[in-house]
């Protein structure tokens, strides 16, 4: 279902030369992989939209595109299949809700033993004064 809507979403999939191993090829073949997607497009929820953006951070641009690039394999389909399961990954974790924090407080017991535990320490640390001889 995911891959269906990264499918009809992606506005754009452009091929560039791509550093890295292959020797005089790499500079003939344009085997890395830009993939931009419309996030827009994705109908995500508005929790999702959120997520991911937080987690695609400089790849997201101010026009609201998320720009994968894939430079990791020597061929086009191996760069291209690696953006796109980046993409689907990345999707996929923003749609993952984070659990809500509980607000928690000390109990009067706690409190208590915190203020006991600090009279104890000014106690001893008192009692490293100079010694005066009256």
């Amino acid at each position: 279902m995911a891959e269906e809507r990264i499918a009809d979403a992606i506005v754009e999939e452009k091929f560039l030369a791509a550093s890295g191993p292959g020797g005089q090829n790499v500079n003939k073949v344009a085997t890395a992989v830009q993939l931009r997607v419309d996030v827009f497009r994705l109908g995500l929820p508005p929790h999702a939209y959120q997520r991911l953006k937080q987690l695609a951070g400089t790849r997201m641009t101010a026009g609201g595109e998320l720009v994968i690039t894939a430079r990791r394999f020597r061929t086009q389909d191996a760069n291209r299949e690696d953006a796109r399961a980046r993409l689907a990954e990345l999707i996929a974790e923003a749609h993952v809700r984070q659990a809500k924090r509980v607000k928690t407080k000390p109990s009067k017991a706690a409190k208590a033993r915190r203020v006991d535990e600090k009279k104890g320490r000014s106690a001893v640390k008192a009692g490293r004064g100079k010694v005066r001889l009256d």
